[in-house]
């Protein structure tokens, strides 16, 4: 086998002489930094329920408001520092928006996958623009619930609940913006 850039992969040269295409076998970490990837995973609480809205063009929207926490130890002082960090995340999917609507209440422990997405616009009168970096959930993702509705922790609070976990199947209208 013939060496491509040093690392041993690369076409192979037939005994017949003839020449075929060069087969470059690239790691999924090549591929990655070659095309890039946009995935949000968070595991926290919600800060208010689900809010749902309607759209010019018919479809609806729901918005989650995520709290994640973190603390550490200050060098200087010694003592624990607690942090709490929001998150926006949107969906237009309207199975998904439905068990939102049922289940997504102000406290529960939740998990969301998405991606990143940031918008921008401009209010009227206003001379700057506005930015909203936000986790939006898609076709593919998923988001699940940890804890029981009343807010009791289940009883194997590391297993999510399958009553309320939703992929997310449904088609997407983006084409209004989620404000």
């Amino acid at each position: 086998m013939e060496s491509l850039n040093g690392r041993g992969f690369g076409g192979v040269t037939p005994a017949s002489g003839r020449s075929q295409p060069i087969v470059i076998i690239q790691t999924h970490e090549e591929i990655v930094m070659a095309f890039g990837k946009n995935h949000a995973e968070l595991v926290g609480r919600l800060g208010a329920d689900v809010t749902v809205n309607n759209l010019a063009s018919g479809g609806r929207v729901a918005n989650l408001s995520i709290a994640t926490d973190e603390g550490y130890i200050d060098r200087n002082s010694g003592q624990k520092v607690d942090r709490t960090e929001w998150h926006r995340v949107v969906t237009f999917q309207d199975g998904l928006i439905d068990m939102l609507e049922k289940h997504a209440r102000k406290g529960r422990l939740i998990h969301v996958e998405g991606k990143m997405q940031t918008r921008r616009w401009r209010k009227q009168g206003e001379d700057s623009d506005r930015f909203s970096t936000e986790i939006i959930v898609v076709p593919g993702h998923r988001v699940q619930f940890y804890d029981k509705p009343n807010g009791a922790p289940s009883a194997d609070a590391q297993a999510p609940m399958d009553e309320t976990a939703a992929p997310a199947g449904a088609a997407a209208d983006i084409e209004d913006p989620p404000f």
